[in-house]
């Protein structure tokens, strides 16, 4: 479950859905669960308390789940295969029986491109 922080309610809409209902509509069930469930894992995985979407999948999607995002519903573009992954993870986090707030945020005085997601207890 995903927390707005300031208000405490729960999230219930990606950003940008109609943009990314297109982009889904490109993928079969089966792919769009597959993507689901491998983001699950990789949270998993990295302790499930911090996830940072970009740096969940790693930079080559060649043979993961995540390679029909860029061949088939982002059709090749590159900038919108990022913003779907983010908003993948978005919807991922939604999903999820733990709360989670989310925010953007710097390593080393540098932005960090993706949104971070953190688990929040209570």
């Amino acid at each position: 479950m995903l927390i707005d922080i300031e208000s405490g309610k729960a999230i219930n809409r990606v950003p940008f859905q109609p943009q990314f209902d297109v982009l889904r509509a490109r993928l079969s069930p089966a792919e769009f669960d597959a993507m689901v469930a491998r983001i699950n894992e990789l949270i998993d995985e990295s302790g499930a308390e911090i996830a940072t979407a970009g740096w969940l999948p790693g930079s080559d999607w060649t043979g993961t789940a995540f390679e029909p995002i860029y061949t088939k519903a982002a059709r090749g573009d590159f900038d919108r295969s990022a913003m779907f992954f983010g908003q993948l993870v978005w919807f991922a986090i939604m999903g999820r029986d733990e709360r989670w707030g989310s925010g953007r945020y710097q390593v080393d005085g540098r932005d960090i491109g993706s949104r971070t997601y953190f688990r929040i207890n209570g």
